[in-house]
Order: structure tokens, then sequence, then C-alpha cells
């Protein structure tokens, strides 16, 4: 079953707030639409395939859609997800993607200020200043991915093969469910059946960043729900995320975004535009 919560909307865009609970497999029926999409998860993990071409999406990928391709979506792990889909009309797609209207790849990796551009963004959904609290974190948010996906597309010779792309997708499941084995390269290949060469080099050139960056990414942005949900206690944080101390936590999230826990507090708590 699929919900939506219209977060913010405006004539150029419309911010939503999508949940699916939904356990089907099998590809889904086709479906069509005619806007333009930015959709990133929340919460969850499933399957898309846009003309012909299948992707991975989890909170750690997003993906844009254009007028008239044709979607397919399945839900192999179970469907609980949470997605933030944001409409746009072709003018202001052209504004934030340039003349070429149409991105040079579906998929784009969410890396940590990603992460928080999109949680601050849903955070100023909640101030009621739509034109502009809302529309400047907007900008901002859409600068970054759809930039990524018309600027930082991966060579057609330097794209992974089938088997590696699913090898990837693999490694995205075990760190995403934190299993005993992602906590080192070595366990984790052994896990995969792959020689922890191949897959650390398959990582790198399917998502553009390394395994071990990968990972922390995913730590932080559980760092992130942790402290959005309101947790106070850094040395537990740092315990449950498995940081060697507080000090290494706070260390990791100011090089990944740029602030301390601290700061990301007040950046994730809503303020007032009155």
């Amino acid at each position: 079953m699929l919900t939506s919560t219209v977060l913010a909307t405006r004539p150029d865009f419309r911010i939503t707030a999508v949940s699916c609970r939904d356990d089907h497999t099998r590809w889904s029926q086709a479906e069509v639409r005619e806007d333009y999409r930015v959709v990133f998860v929340r919460r969850g993990r499933f399957r898309r395939r846009a003309d012909g071409t299948p992707a991975v999406v989890d909170p750690t990928v997003a993906y844009l859609g254009v007028p008239g391709e044709e979607e397919h979506f399945a839900h192999p792990d179970g469907g609980d997800d949470e997605c933030t889909s944001i409409s746009l009309t072709p003018t202001l797609w052209r504004l934030v993607a340039g003349a070429d209207a149409r991105p040079a790849r579906q998929s784009v990796y969410v890396d940590a200020r990603l992460d928080l551009a999109h949680r601050r963004v849903l955070a100023s959904t909640r101030t009621g200043d739509v034109d502009h609290a809302v529309t400047e974190e907007l900008l901002g948010l859409l600068s970054a991915a759809v930039g990524q996906a018309a600027d930082g597309a991966i060579p057609p010779d330097a794209r992974p093969g089938r088997d590696e792309a699913t090898l990837v997708a693999a490694a995205r499941q075990a760190i995403g469910e934190a299993h005993p084995a992602s906590e080192g390269l070595l366990p984790l290949a052994e896990l995969l059946g792959v020689s922890p060469y191949r897959l650390s080099r398959s990582f790198t050139r399917e998502l553009g960043v390394s395994l071990t960056r990968y990972r922390n990414r995913v730590r932080v942005g559980r760092a992130l729900d942790r402290l959005d949900a309101g947790e106070d206690s850094l040395a537990t944080l740092a315990a449950d995320l498995g940081f060697s101390d507080q000090a290494h936590l706070c260390r990791t999230m100011r090089q990944y975004l740029g602030h301390t826990p601290t700061a990301l507090r007040r950046l994730l708590t809503p303020q007032s535009p009155w």
C-alpha cells in the first residue's frame, strides 16, 4: 500500500513524503510519469528499473526520474520504505540541471553531506516558510544531487559489469544491515565469496567511493538518525555505532559533515521564521 503526504508545494515544485508497505518480490507493472523527480530514501531498501536499467535504492543511493520513462519497482527484502519525492517542473529542472535536461545517469550516491542537506529540507518544511526557508534549502539539495548525475557520470568504459554491480549491491546490503562481517574488508569479502581486492575495486568503480568511506557514511547516517530523534549521550552513541570513543565519533562527523554533533543537533531543529 502506498501513502503520501505533501510537505510543501509551490507552482514549480512539490515535496512529498511517501510510505510504501508492500512485499512483492517481482517487478511491478510499468509506471510512466510526466514529471521530473528526485527521490531520496529515508528508510528501507528496494529495487527500481527505469528504461531497462536496474538499481538498488536505499538511504545511500537516490534516484532521478524524467518524463516518459518506464519504471518498475520490486521489494525483494520486504516493503517497508519511506521516501522523500521531489517533483519539479521542466523550468526548475533546467535551472538546476542545465540545458541538457536528461541526466547522464539515474542513480545518485548520497554522501553524508547530501544526506544532511536532505534532512535540512525536511526540517525546513516544519517551519511553514515555504517561499524562503524551504525553497532555499531545496535549491541547495537539488543543485548537489542533479549536478552529480549530470557532471559526475561514470564513463561507459569504466562502468562495472553486471556481476560487479550485483556484488556491490550485496556488500551494501550487508553494511546496511550491520552484518558482523561488514566490520572489516576481509570478513566481508569472505562472506561474499570474492577476493578483498575485487570487492574493493568493484566498490570504487560502482559508486565512486571506497568501501571504507561508504561504511563510515552509513555510520554517520545512523548517528544523524539518533541525533534527530533526540539522543543526548554522545558516549552511548559512539559505543552503539562502533566508534572507538566519543572523540572518534566527533572527529568522523566533523570530517564528513563539517560540524560537531552538538552543532548538527541545532541544524536539524526547525527554526521558526518569526
